[in-house]
């Protein structure tokens, strides 16, 4: 059963891993396959990290008061945004191995790439995960300590 200790940072750890998820790709967004996986498996843990915290709420809360309800809407949207921008890095992974095999593909002649770049699916989950920090900052804390029995 989840007590203070384990509630309480869940938004902060959530949004300290947007916050560096958005760092790294910002930095340098990744142009390699390996560097790419490791940050979609980064956007999935902090999606997790999200779903567990609404199922240790829900477990607190059977007959949710409006206002845990706008709490269990807060944890989420942040899970939505974060699984949203896995699925953009992924696309991203994707659009750019798919790249790659052109280009092998037709070494001799120019390669005409459609589609959004990776680029562009690591641009937009950059913008969700940089939504994530103001929607963890919004849940009340007093909100996720479970009340006592």
């Amino acid at each position: 059963m989840p007590d203070r200790i384990t509630l309480v940072p869940a938004p902060d750890r959530i949004t300290a891993g947007a916050r560096a998820l958005c760092q790294a790709l910002r930095a340098h967004a990744p142009d390699n396959a390996h560097a790419l996986a490791a940050r979609i498996t980064d956007t999935q843990q902090l999606a997790g990290t999200a779903l567990r915290l609404f199922l240790d709420l829900t477990q607190h809360a059977p007959r949710p008061s409006p206002e845990d309800l706008l709490v269990l809407d807060q944890v989420a949207q942040i899970a939505k945004a974060a699984q949203n921008a896995a699925a953009e890095l992924t696309a991203a992974l994707a659009r750019a191995v798919e790249n790659q095999r052109r280009q092998a593909d037709a070494a001799s002649t120019r390669v005409v790439l459609i589609g959004p770049s990776p680029q562009q699916f690591i641009e937009s989950a950059t913008g969700l995960l940089g939504r994530i920090p103001a929607l963890a900052h919004a849940i009340p804390c007093d909100r996720l300590i479970p009340p006592s029995h």
